[in-house]
């Protein structure tokens, strides 16, 4: 694999990377209570992350999920959409193997 898979949809109103679409360079895929959280949200009204830039997959560390290969994502994208509970922001493209 030589790219990283987008997140092609973020739907979390609360974080600081997501201002028109994810602006982080990369996020990481974390969490072990059922979901699959986003590891870089940021709970902040101030906006940041890179101008123009389309946020990639870095890292995923839900090793029972479908697409996890070699702590990778294999996925085409992902999605990013509200967080349940204690999470601020979910995968959605998450599948459990």
């Amino acid at each position: 694999m030589t790219t990283m898979p987008a997140v092609s949809e973020c739907s979390v109103d609360g974080c600081g990377y997501n201002h028109d679409g994810c602006h982080a360079f990369a996020i990481t895929v974390a969490g072990n209570n059922g979901s699959a959280d986003c590891g870089t949200f940021i709970p902040l009204a101030r906006k940041g992350g890179l101008d123009k830039v389309v946020a990639q997959v870095g890292a995923c560390q839900r090793t029972d999920c479908s697409f996890n290969s070699n702590l990778e994502c294999s996925a085409k994208d992902v999605r990013i959409g509200p967080g349940s509970g204690s999470a601020g922001a979910n995968c959605l493209t998450y599948q459990p193997a």
